[in-house]
């Protein structure tokens, strides 16, 4: 039995079932979106937005925008994402920025590039306000249904593909037929929950697995390989002593994730405190006399580098405190996320290593840590749109594809959502590339190298991060996503255009005024000219400088500034332009530099721990235990990135001699 559900109305609070709906059995619809998590909810949405009607398949239609694991978006690499999807009209931006409880911009100290939005989040509202936009969307149903299996018939002969999609089978027997289908599952294919040494079938705490569609894509011939994630106990915050701790405010001017907010919901002075402690050699000692007893452990599966489980921190770095940040879980809520903690030790060790730390000393655990093994798909069995290259039609987004993160969800999902929804309407996809932005990088990375361990999206992985800057994501993607798929508003689209001409207007004007040296000195005291330049400035290269924005110069030539925009959004990104113009150029330069000489030869005596170059000590191990033979064949290790094969590249032409010999391979 489940629920049919057209219009959200019923969302929330939850009803008994409807009756099964006359005709059901032979339903047809434009595309199929199984799962409701972040890839399945932004997959959904964008293929309505872009045309097609489609149907949102999900065990049940409350767990929906669950955030299932830390209650925060954005970060470092993350917040781009976040802003990328917002840019092609994606719903988490938004919902962020309504629901978020603590703004803070990571990366402050480094270039507005790098910078990392961030928000802790309260679930309950996040939740809710994601519901509530899918609510408002034409032509996106829902139905509350288990898939069991995939329908599918000989491929069409003019395409490459085995088999094509042609629908999906329910738990009851019925069919529901559809052209594209998008498969966005997370943690539950083939899921099994560990705590300590006991395995139960699982994708979330509470909710069964999805088995038999993972035995599907087993008997359609794609190769499926096996990882985990974990997630930390749940403290009670009347428990800890927060006056022990390090407490960390959030920003006093929080910047939106969405391109279409000046402001986010909560007042500054209303957000949340963070909190941060440490764990200790106490802690360590627990960790390690224990590890006999975590299954999760012992597993060989590879589970997330970057945001690995206390065990693996334990192991790896025996000797070091480890940082614990205490997260809010809502405005109302006594819940504490303790980050940097998961675990999936027994749960009476779990209550002990909690007491060894700096103020959880009488912390309750409210919800215990547990870790999830589950399957993903060899991603690069995926073409450029996300598309199965052996089952013509069928789409997959989300941790699926061996991704990590509510961010890198969020963005395949958009992305394989409006690429299914041109597909089912038979018109062009919507492609993007490496130096379109970082969700280009995502899909290239997953589709070209493929991944052993959960893929986490980093600045250092996009060669254009110069370019491909929070700031400009939608100049670089809206107007194409509208004139090309169609995937946002028509408001959406004019507000681009209008911001874009403001940016444009601003940085002509600034450019065409020049004055000499000694002139700016006088009126910009504040940026220390050297009156001794002999050139003529313009305005816009003052603006690079760090004690000049918009508002100063305005307040320097009213007469012929003052029309300018002085501050808000506009003004910020023209000072964000001003700063990277001259950057953008020098890193086009050193990529066409790496394209030309990618077959550059590495001498075979390199030693790559000793080499006095820029490379951080992960990239020094990948290259010394993969020993490639070319600076084309380094590229495609994963892990590799951009400015290490840059800095090696330079390293080794500046040898010279016998090593600048090129090959083919």
């Amino acid at each position: 039995m489940y629920k049919w559900i057209r219009s959200w109305a019923s969302l929330p609070p939850p009803r008994p079932p409807l009756p099964h709906p006359r005709g059901l059995a032979t339903a047809t619809t434009g595309v199929l979106v199984v799962g409701g998590g972040h890839a399945g909810a932004e997959a959904a949405a964008a293929a309505a937005r872009t045309g097609a009607p489609t149907l949102l398949l999900t065990k049940d239609a409350r767990s929906i925008g669950v955030l299932s694991c830390n209650p925060s978006f954005g970060g470092v690499g993350k917040g781009h994402l976040v802003r990328e999807v917002d840019a092609l009209d994606g719903l988490c931006g938004r919902v962020c920025d309504r629901s978020g409880i603590h703004f803070h911009v990571l990366n402050r100290r480094k270039g507005p590039a790098v910078w990392g939005l961030r928000a802790q989040v309260d679930r309950e509202i996040y939740t809710r306000c994601m519901q509530e936009e899918l609510r408002k969307i034409p032509g996106l149903s829902i139905l509350e249904a288990s898939v069991d299996d995939l329908l599918v018939s000989e491929s069409d002969p003019s395409r490459p593909g085995v088999w094509r999609v042609d629908g999906v089978r329910l738990a009851d027997g019925s069919n529901i037929h559809a052209p594209c289908i998008v498969i966005a599952t997370g943690t539950f294919l083939r899921g099994s929950i560990n705590v300590g040494v006991q395995s139960r079938p699982g994708g979330r705490l509470g909710e069964a697995a999805s088995v038999r569609l993972a035995e599907t894509l087993d008997r359609l011939g794609l190769r499926l390989g096996r990882l985990k994630t974990g997630t930390p106990p749940r403290l009670d915050k009347n428990s800890v002593d927060l006056n022990l701790l390090e407490e960390h405010f959030g920003d006093q001017r929080p910047i939106p994730f969405s391109f279409l907010n000046e402001r986010v919901s909560i007042e500054p002075t209303r957000q949340r405190s963070c909190y941060l402690t440490h764990t200790n050699p106490s802690v360590a000692k627990i960790v390690l006399e224990n590890l006999h007893l975590s299954k999760h452990v012992q597993e060989t599966t590879l589970g997330p580098r970057y945001c690995p489980s206390l065990e693996s921190k334990v192991v790896r770095f025996p000797e070091r405190c480890h940082q614990v940040w205490l997260e809010p879980e809502g405005l109302d809520s006594d819940v504490l996320y303790p980050q940097g903690l998961s675990t999936t030790l027994p749960e009476e060790l779990q209550q002990m290593l909690v007491n060894c730390i700096r103020g959880l000393e009488n912390a309750r655990i409210v919800k215990f840590g547990y870790g999830v093994e589950y399957d993903f798909v060899d991603p690069r069995q995926l073409s450029s749109t996300l598309e199965c290259r052996r089952v013509q039609g069928l789409y997959l987004a989300g941790q699926i594809n061996g991704t990590t993160g509510y961010e890198e969800a969020a963005a395949q999902g958009v992305y394989a959502g409006i690429n299914a929804s041109l597909r089912s309407q038979h018109r062009p996809p919507y492609t993007l590339d490496r130096s379109d932005g970082y969700l280009g990088v995502l899909v290239d990375d997953l589709t070209s190298l493929g991944t052993s361990e959960p893929y986490r999206m980093f600045t250092s992985r996009v060669e254009y991060r110069l370019a491909l800057r929070p700031d400009n994501a939608d100049r670089r993607l809206s107007l194409r996503a509208y004139t090309e798929a169609g995937c946002i508003s028509e408001s959406r689209y004019q507000e681009a255009l209008t911001v874009g001409v403001g940016i444009e207007e601003g940085v002509r004007t600034l450019k065409s005024l020049c004055l000499p040296a000694s002139t700016w000195s006088r009126i910009l005291p504040e940026a220390k000219i050297s009156s001794r330049r002999s050139d003529r400035p313009s305005a816009f290269e003052m603006l690079r400088l760090p004690q000049v924005d918009m508002a100063v110069l305005s307040s320097a030539l009213p007469e012929t500034l003052g029309s300018l925009p002085h501050r808000g959004n506009i003004a910020d990104r023209i000072k964000i332009q001003a700063i990277y113009e001259s950057l953008e150029k020098q890193q086009l330069t050193e990529m066409e530099e790496l394209r030309r000489d990618e077959s550059l030869e590495l001498p075979e005596d390199l030693d790559y721990q000793r080499i006095g170059i820029s490379l951080s000590h992960e990239v020094r191990e990948l290259l010394e235990l993969s020993q490639p033979k070319t600076i084309a064949a380094a590229s495609r290790i994963p892990g590799i990135t951009p400015a290490a094969l840059v800095n090696l590249l330079r390293f080794v032409k500046s040898r010279g001699g016998s090593n600048e010999r090129r090959t083919s391979g």
